[in-house]
């Protein structure tokens, strides 16, 4: 079973772009992820899910409720709201993980 990872940016929130990490786990929402098609094939509902702020040193673990396609980047990557179940912050562990410039990856 696939792990996806959402990183809350902390800068892009700043700026009222995206929602941080405290908003994500308010509303168990991440929003305009561009998720390739190679990675969105592999997720499905009840797969597990971590939210991560770098910049915080923050980390939530949940479920994927659902992906909702939105809009497509200027690129042709569809972009997703992910709804995610029953977050709760955990210890922080997930500082090396390697992300994509979209700030996703799949473990």
């Amino acid at each position: 079973m696939p792990t996806l990872i959402l990183h809350a940016s902390y800068s892009q929130a700043r700026y009222d772009l995206k929602p941080n990490f405290d908003q994500t786990m308010k509303t168990g929402k991440g929003t305009g992820y561009a998720i390739n098609n190679a990675l969105s094939q592999r997720l499905s509902p009840g797969d597990d899910v971590i939210v991560i702020c770098k910049a915080e040193e923050k980390q939530a673990a949940g479920k994927i409720e659902r992906l909702i396609p939105t809009v497509k980047t200027g690129g042709g990557v569809q972009r997703y709201d992910i709804i995610m179940l029953d977050l709760e912050e955990v210890p922080y562990t997930c500082g090396n993980v390697a992300l994509n410039r979209n700030g996703v990856a799949i473990l």
